[in-house]
């Protein structure tokens, strides 16, 4: 039996005949750029979401830099983010001439620490991007009370907590990607909500920054051959979308499966003292786009390697924090250190979790995590 990360032939094959549907009327309709299916999808997720706009584009990384483009940040401009998260999230910020200034994160939950904010705030800050990790959202609600007192940009890395539901002290329920001036998500295939190729999108609630967004994302274009501002060519193709539309109506199927992995994780691993499951946040669903252990006492390195040679993989998100990236070793003085995040890199591994809920599988991989344990 081969164990995969992702499922994503599975799940494929109990959603085919949509899925071959939509793309086989793509290709009758010839209309792969802009076509039906884009406007569909998007009317679509709108409407799941519960938000004003979503703005389609290429990919998630995209996403984030469009979003930032919009806010007419300016080189110098500081943004805040973690130090702990996939490069994207920074990367954008340094190629428009503005400066990442990453902050530590929560052990736990793995959520930007408020303490973060206060300490790396400074006159040039002029927006938050906190990363909704692994599946749960960031503490929406303390964020924007910072960001409102300091009149800060918020813009949520959601590329991979979609579906995922942030509740206030006062019972309001929004999803993640909706709550800050502008959400970005990545459609990228093993996401919870993936195409087959590449695809991202924005998410505002503000009629003027996504007429903005638009623009930017369709070269700089007002309308046809007219160009207001320097924009980029950022669009989802019109087969992405499609499959897209089929795998949005699955969506909360998906994340209740993915929940029941979890939970099964949860209870077969819980007499492991070496190991911590992941926790989940009072204010906030998760979807679990990864299942995230940490692995105390400096193990966590040998059980990935046992569990490769049981033929289980795994995957370690991330292993090293973005100011020790040699690609952002100019943001940061010689020396700068952040403790949880260098622990976590030291500690983390994901397990296989996905939409297809399989006992067998899960009871091989369990078996083998305690079997190394014992």
């Amino acid at each position: 039996m081969k164990i995969q990360m992702v499922d994503l032939r599975g799940q494929y094959l109990k959603i085919k005949e949509d899925i071959n549907a939509g793309i086989q009327e793509c290709i009758d309709n010839t209309a792969f750029i802009n076509g039906p299916a884009v406007k569909e999808f998007q009317y679509d997720f709108e409407k799941y979401l519960g938000v004003k706009h979503v703005i389609p584009c290429a990919n998630g990384t995209d996403a984030l830099q469009i979003a930032m483009m919009a806010l007419n940040l300016q080189p110098g401009d500081e943004i805040i983010c973690p130090a702990f998260t996939y490069v994207a999230t920074a990367e954008v910020i340094g190629l428009l001439g503005l400066k990442p200034v990453m902050v530590d994160v929560n052990k736990d939950t793995f959520d930007i620490q408020l303490e973060g904010l206060e300490k790396y705030l400074t006159p040039n800050t002029k927006a938050i991007v906190p990363v909704h990790l692994y599946g749960q959202s960031a503490d929406m609600e303390q964020i924007l009370k910072f960001a409102e007192k300091h009149n800060l940009f918020v813009i949520e890395d959601n590329a991979q907590a979609i579906g995922s539901d942030y509740t206030f002290s006062d019972g309001t329920v929004k999803k993640t990607g909706t709550i800050g001036h502008i959400g970005c998500t990545s459609f990228f295939p093993s996401k919870n909500l993936g195409c087959y190729g590449d695809g991202g999108a924005l998410m505002t609630n503000d009629d003027d920054l996504a007429f903005k967004i638009r623009m930017i994302a369709n070269h700089g274009q007002e309308k046809k051959y007219y160009h207001k501002v320097l924009g980029c060519n950022s669009r989802l193709d019109t087969i992405q979308a499609a499959v897209l539309k089929v795998k949005l109506k699955h969506l909360d199927e998906y994340s209740a499966s993915r929940n029941r992995m979890a939970d099964y994780y949860d209870a077969n691993l819980a007499g492991i003292s070496e190991i911590q499951t992941p926790k989940r946040a009072a204010n906030s669903t998760h979807v679990f786009h990864q299942y995230t252990l940490r692995v105390k006492n400096g193990k966590r390195d040998g059980l990935q390697k046992y569990l490769a040679e049981k033929n289980i993989p795994s995957m370690i998100y991330y292993p090293l924090p973005l100011y020790k990236q040699e690609a952002f070793v100019q943001y940061v003085k010689e020396g700068f250190s952040l403790p949880v995040t260098e622990q976590l890199c030291k500690e983390v591994i994901s397990l296989p979790v996905h939409t297809e809920f399989d006992h067998e599988v899960l009871d091989i991989i369990i078996t083998e995590i305690k079997n190394y344990f014992n």
